[in-house]
């Protein structure tokens, strides 16, 4: 692949080409697989997680359709205009994450209609009926007419009126009615048009951008387009090789160094289980402010994720290793999308590897690891206000203090509000009476080990849950900056009952050997007993 680096420059907040190109910026060369969809066929759908790259491809289709082949000197896509065969084509954009969807489904139709008028305002076209989806086919029809040419419709976002009201399923099935009647006028019109591309964050199928385009190609897990957007390892080196090289001046590290820490913070996104991608918009940000950050997730509003997790009781470890069939996104109905599907869509979750006809998931990297589970601590624990508690245990666990764990899991817990244990306690009762048992189980481990779990992946500590020895399988196994921990935990009723437990725990690391495969580097074995009554830790050792 051909790699471009128009200047040095950096694209921050740029989605539109030719500003991009005119400028100046620092621009990755994607465009052959552009010129691949257009010879391989007409109409695609495209999902990918939010600012990931959509509206800028969906501006360089717009550029390549309306001829502006001066934009593209240097670049692959600048053969296509050479060719025989081609001709400029009138593009008609649609930007479905402009319109208005908090005022009722009145205010959404003419919402969609002011964006309609626009283009026809840009054709010089007249559109006298009120009804949006009458507006588009007369508009593609009479655009056809006028340039004496068939048309491209690029819709970006085409999905987001239905996510806005995801919460409000009822709202979010009007909306969806709304939009199905409008998408089906391109297929309608198709005798008018040369090429259609859809972009979204999800798929409902339907929608009837899905349910009545038969013809829809959906390339999103598409090995052939895997890396249309984002950033490959290779393009990385090599578009931005001055900007690692002045970072890793500018923070006193090394190329080697810096590059691996880019790589643990922002790569790792997959969309076909094979080919690893950079998020473009925390590279370029981080390449911009030289500090590691959570730029692409604090860029968001997690409102939405905060109460999609407390209404599932989801816990941010389920869905690490979680395997899932390879169509597993293909939802008909808003109400049926999974979690998973619904956190990988997102971009929360990534494709870690294929396996046969399943995928396997997990968190992509560090940024999208710390960030959900520090949004899982305020979203289902309403724990909010602790990120210097954060930045404060991974600065101790990095430079080999594990008693600040111990610390910083009390605060925790006595910063948990009471429901919550309450709600927990009821949550395991309940369980247990459907397996038929007349006794109330002592509270479970799994809440306390969930509860931990989460507090070090916030922190930016790798963190393994279970993981296998030859005798068994520990709790914990974390590491940081090269210091390693190995932590088990129980829980135990009153102070006597703690000391026998951390005890048993510490005895447990040794003789099952969970801490052997450091035997070369060293670990830190950490035994922890919560009072159950208390709801803290009571008694831990340290070796």
């Amino acid at each position: 692949m051909d790699l471009v680096k128009a200047k040095t420059k950096l694209p921050i907040g740029i989605q539109t080409f030719e500003k991009l190109r005119e400028g100046g910026y620092l621009y990755v060369d994607k465009t052959r697989y552009l010129i691949d969809l257009i010879d391989r066929g007409s109409v695609y759908f495209l999902s990918r997680p939010r600012r990931f790259g959509k509206s800028l491809t969906i501006s360089t289709f717009d550029a390549i359709f309306s001829g502006k082949r001066e934009l593209f000197e240097g670049l692959y896509a600048s053969e296509f205009f050479d060719r025989p065969e081609y001709k400029p084509h009138p593009v008609i954009r649609l930007d479905m994450s402009n319109l208005t969807t908090d005022m009722g489904l009145d205010a959404l139709r003419s919402s969609i209609l002011d964006q309609i008028r626009e283009n026809s305002d840009r054709f010089g076209i007249n559109l006298e009926t009120a009804l949006p989806g009458d507006a588009l086919y007369n508009l593609l029809y009479r655009a056809a007419q006028k340039y004496g040419a068939t048309v491209a419709i690029l819709v970006d976002e085409y999905d987001k009126p239905i996510l806005d009201s995801i919460q409000d399923i009822e709202k979010a099935e009007a909306v969806r009615d709304i939009l199905r009647n409008f998408y089906v006028r391109i297929k309608a019109a198709d005798r008018h048009l040369c090429f259609v591309f859809i972009t979204g964050i999800s798929k409902f199928s339907k929608v009837g951008v899905f349910s009545a385009m038969n013809n829809l190609i959906d390339i999103s897990m598409n090995d052939r387009y895997a890396a249309m957007l984002g950033y490959t390892e290779e393009e990385l080196l090599n578009c931005f090789d001055a900007h690692i090289g002045d970072t890793a001046t500018g923070m006193g590290k090394s190329n080697e160094s810096l590059n691996a820490e880019i790589r643990e913070h922002y790569d790792g996104f997959s969309f076909d289980g094979k080919t690893r991608l950079y998020n473009p918009f925390s590279v370029l940000n981080f390449f911009n402010e030289m500090k590691f950050k959570n730029y692409w997730f604090e860029s968001g509003t997690p409102s939405v994720l905060v109460k999609y997790v407390k209404r599932h009781d989801l816990e941010a470890e389920n869905f690490r290793g979680l395997e899932v069939s390879e169509d597993f996104t293909s939802v008909a109905e808003i109400e049926l999308a999974s979690p998973e599907s619904f956190l990988f869509q997102s971009g929360y979750l990534s494709v870690r590897e294929r396996k046969g006809n399943n995928l396997i998931l997990d968190y992509p990297n560090n940024e999208v690891l710390s960030s959900v589970s520090n949004l899982f601590l305020y979203g289902k624990y309403e724990i909010a206000g602790i990120s210097a508690a954060r930045n404060n245990l991974e600065a101790a666990l990095g430079s080999g203090q594990p008693e600040e764990l111990i610390k910083i899991y009390n605060s925790l817990l006595a910063n948990l509000p009471y429901d919550i244990y309450e709600r927990e306690e009821r949550k395991y009762i309940a369980m247990q009476e459907k397996k038929d048992s007349f006794t109330p189980p002592p509270y479970a481990e799994s809440f306390y080990h969930a509860l931990l779990f989460t507090l070090l992946w916030s922190s930016r500590v790798n963190t393994m849950a279970e993981n296998h020895s030859y005798w068994g399988r520990s709790d914990i196994e974390a590491e940081k900056s090269g210091h390693r921990y190995v932590v088990e935990l129980k829980v135990a009723e009153g102070k006597e009952a703690a000391k026998k437990a951390a005890a048993e725990a510490m005895k447990q690391i040794r003789e099952k050997g969970y801490a052997d495969k450091y035997a070369t580097e060293g670990a830190t074995l950490i035994a922890i007993a919560v009072d159950k009554e208390k709801r803290r830790v009571a008694e831990h050792l340290i070796e």
